[in-house]
């Protein structure tokens, strides 16, 4: 309990925080409207339908001011740059910007199908009331707003009015149709097959969220929902049995009804703010300029960019977002840098997955060599969980496939490290795996290997680097290459001292073997590879973590983005 305490208790408390909110505020505007004196003649006519349209738009209110802050990115590295002295917990939640984002975009949809049943509900009841389907006290309000001095109640003026016509001709109805479009599209389009699949759709249609956002800001500018003044004074307790002598007796003044004010500008303005300036910024780095250092094709279809921009600086593990004009002015997409914080370039390896990608990578090799690439921008750097590697005195670091990028960005920084007798390395021990399909995936990453290998061996410190390379896919040809040599000093894949190992690794054997070696200390699991791998990884830090606060715990940290 106590070490899911320390991986989850920080997420856990901002659920139920969030949570917390979304209820109060529900059942707060549920029953405001629900009990509410100024709302009775409303509720005569269209019931509680009022108030389970009205709870729902606080909720949303509350969710669409959270929903853009996740993904200001610069604001999330200057916060996490903030988060130095408040302990690991504290930043990892910033990891979840992506998972906060999307829990908070389903309670928009959540909300926003309630609202909008609730709200044709309304519709219909208001329509039948004006052309008097209902009692008497009904086409009564109903009527109002037809002579001078009167305020309507009934926002249907027309007695033949359709609810079809009412929803696209007035202004609540028409943004709200308007919003409730765009933000299905934005929601479906989100799915994860279509954005693996068809990363563009995903991109554009995404950007429907300023047509979201405008319809949002005016959607209450209609004031259809009207309550009742206090002033003159009506008593609809005495009046509501009488609408037929209104005005008529002094007691029993014509009512008068006001719109309320819209409110929900108030609650979106700020995170609009921000946002806009996020994009200013990210406008402004597009400017910048970028040159290329050096453009290499590695194997298995993996193209290597160095490239220098004046200022960059950067820490291990980070990820830049890169934009290509000649492919889309509009598309930014992320990768790991690969280079250490010591270099003086930054690298990425990009692997030909998409449209973009592919684009990319066909423009590059038809360049003649020594050639300056297409123009490209560079928004970033940004944090990641892997910044935390030297935190921690053992480190485990599991990659997969092109996964591997942000352990590169690390294992280069401990060569400089060790190169330069940096007295900062904190770290005493790593543990590295790298899982990969194909036998010319590990042909880029094994020379860094190789060096670190003969780094490691010149200053008696093998025991530093322990690494793991399993190889998931073969065929026969390379099994029987393997059998031919398999007594050779090195691997006959990669060339290093550490034979390749086929198959998966038995999670349980190296979680013991690793807690073994180290009953002392604090070990951080940094995973950059799919879902299924990191609930797996997740179960075994808390199975293999002790109670035992002063002995091994592990901390598990995923990259996203």
């Amino acid at each position: 309990m106590g070490n899911w305490i320390i991986d989850h208790g920080p997420s856990a408390l901002i659920l139920l925080v969030w949570t917390g909110i979304n209820t109060f505020l529900f059942v707060y505007f549920y029953l405001f409207y629900d009990r509410g004196d100024r709302f009775f003649y409303t509720r005569h006519i269209i019931g509680s339908a009022l108030s389970w349209a009205r709870a729902p738009a606080a909720v949303l209110n509350f969710n669409c001011l959270l929903v853009l802050l996740p993904v200001c990115r610069n604001l999330l590295s200057l916060l996490r740059g903030s988060f130095v002295c408040c302990g690991r917990s504290l930043r990892k939640q910033l990891d979840k910007n992506l998972t906060f984002h999307k829990l908070v975009g389903y309670m928009i949809g959540l909300m926003t199908a309630v609202h909008t049943i609730a709200h044709l509900f309304n519709v219909e009841w208001f329509t039948r009331s004006r052309q008097g389907g209902f009692d008497i006290l009904s086409t009564t309000l109903s009527r109002l707003g037809e002579l001078e001095n009167e305020t309507y109640l009934n926002p249907v003026r027309d007695p033949n009015a359709t609810p079809t016509y009412v929803a696209f001709t007035t202004i609540g109805g028409l943004t709200g149709v308007i919003i409730t479009l765009a933000l299905i599209l934005m929601i479906t389009s989100s799915m994860e097959v279509i954005r693996r699949s068809y990363f563009e759709v995903f991109w554009y249609i995404h950007h429907l969220f300023i047509i979201f956002f405008a319809g949002l800001v005016i959607h209450g500018a209609g004031f259809h929902l009207q309550e009742t003044p206090t002033n003159p004074p009506h008593n609809f307790t005495v009046c509501k049995d009488q609408p037929l002598e209104w005005g008529k007796v002094p007691e029993c003044p014509i009512p008068q009804f006001a719109g309320g004010f819209p409110q929900t500008w108030m609650w979106v303005i700020g995170p609009m703010f921000l946002y806009l300036c996020e994009r200013l910024l990210r406008f402004i780095r597009y400017l910048q300029s970028v040159t290329y250092r050096k453009i290499i094709m590695r194997p298995s279809n993996v193209l290597e960019l160095q490239l220098v921009k004046r200022g960059f600086k950067m820490e291990v593990g980070q990820y830049i977002f890169m934009n290509c004009p000649a492919i889309s002015q509009l598309e930014w997409h992320p990768f790991t840098m690969t280079s250490a914080p010591e270099e003086d370039f930054f690298s990425v390896h990009i692997r030909s997955v998409g449209d973009w990608t592919e684009k990319l990578i066909k423009m590059l090799e038809q360049l003649p060599e020594g050639a300056q690439g297409p123009k490209m921008a560079v928004d970033g750097p940004f944090g990641t969980a892997s910044e935390d590697v030297f935190d921690y005195e053992v480190s485990v670091l599991v990659g997969c496939g092109i996964g591997v990028t942000p352990f590169a960005s690390i294992l280069k920084s401990i060569w400089y490290k060790f190169k330069q007798s940096s007295p900062k390395l904190r770290t005493k021990k790593i543990y590295f795996y790298w899982l990969c399909r194909e036998t010319h995936a590990f042909e880029w990453f094994a020379d860094l290997l190789q060096v670190l290998e003969k780094e490691m061996a010149g200053r008696g410190m093998e025991d530093f680097l322990t690494y793991n390379l399993y190889l998931t896919g073969w065929d026969e040809n390379h099994t029987a290459h393997v059998t031919v040599h398999f007594d050779k000093d090195t691997d006959v894949v990669t060339g290093l001292k550490q034979k390749t190992y086929y198959g998966r690794p038995i999670w349980d054997k190296e979680f013991q073997e690793i807690r073994k070696e180290n009953p002392t200390s604090g070990v951080g699991v940094f995973l950059c590879g799919p879902e299924t791998l990191a609930k797996t990884l997740e179960k075994k830090c808390v199975k293999y973590s002790d109670v035992d606060p002063r002995k091994t715990n592990f901390y598990f940290n995923k990259e996203n983005f």
